[in-house]
C-alpha cells in the first residue's frame, strides 16, 4: 500500500491543476479516494510494484531497459534536425528519406506503440515513486 499512498498525493495535485471547477475537482478527489482499496487500485499497485522492482534490479540489462528504449526514441526524434538541414540543400532526397521512414514506421505493429507508451509512463511513475520515497535523486 506504500505505492498507493505515495500516488494519491501527486494525483490529487494533478487534479487541482487540470480541473478548473472547484466542485468537479472535489468530486474527482472523492472518486480517487473511493478507488483506494478497490480491485482496480490493487491491480495498479501490483503493476507499479513490478516496475519498481525491475528499476531497482542489480542486473544492468533489466534496470537499464526502459531508459535505453527512451534514448532510442529520443534519437529518432532528434534525427529531425539533420533531416531539416538536408531538406535545405536537397529537398528531393529529404522527401525520399521521409517517405521511406514513414513507410517503415507505418508498418510497425500498433502493440509496439502501446508498449512504448506503457514503458514511458511506467518508467516515469517508478521514478516519481522513487523520488517521493527518497531512494532516487
Amino acid at each position: 500500500m506504500a505505492i498507493l499512498e505515495s500516488l494519491i498525493g501527486p494525483i490529487a495535485s494533478i487534479i487541482d491543476k487540470i480541473i478548473p471547477d472547484k466542485e468537479a475537482r472535489e468530486r474527482a478527489k472523492i472518486e480517487l479516494i473511493k478507488l483506494e482499496g478497490t480491485q482496480d487500485m490493487l491491480q495498479i499497485e501490483a503493476r507499479l510494484s513490478a516496475i519498481v522492482a525491475e528499476a531497482n534490479s542489480r542486473d544492468p540489462w533489466t534496470s537499464r531497459a526502459r531508459p535505453s528504449f527512451l534514448y532510442v526514441m529520443y534519437t529518432i526524434i532528434l534525427f529531425a534536425i539533420p533531416m531539416g538541414v538536408l531538406a535545405a540543400f536537397s529537398p528531393a532526397t529529404a522527401r525520399d528519406i521521409a517517405v521511406g521512414m514513414n513507410s517503415y514506421l507505418g508498418g510497425l505493429p500498433e502493440p509496439l506503440y502501446a508498449l512504448f507508451g506503457t514503458g514511458y509512463l511506467g518508467y516515469t511513475a517508478a521514478r516519481q515513486w522513487g523520488k517521493v520515497k527518497g531512494v532516487d535523486k
